[in-house]
């Protein structure tokens, strides 16, 4: 199967899919350019393929690209941006 991430920008999320199911998703909430990650999940049995981290720098780089800042509400979302350097400058 393939992935592919999709920005529900109107949900304030990140989804990703295995084929035509959803496997996961990121949640934010936006305000004056600043995107607040606060919920990331991986459905059960979508674990331990590494999607979690594929949405997770889809997200960071899309949000980079509209200009915004970051808050990482989310556990995973902040270990994500302290384990590369890739990330750091958007932090708000």
């Amino acid at each position: 199967m393939t992935t592919r991430v999709e920005h529900q920008q109107d949900r304030q999320r990140f989804e990703i899919f295995d084929g035509d199911t959803l496997a996961g998703y990121s949640e934010y909430v936006e305000h004056d350019g600043v995107r607040d990650f606060n919920h990331t999940v991986t459905l059960p049995e979508f674990r331990g393929r590494g999607l979690a981290a594929t949405i997770t720098e889809f997200a960071l780089d899309d949000t980079r690209d509209a200009g915004a800042k970051v808050v990482p509400t989310c556990w995973f979302v902040r270990d994500f941006i302290a384990a590369s350097d890739k990330y750091t400058d958007l932090l708000a």
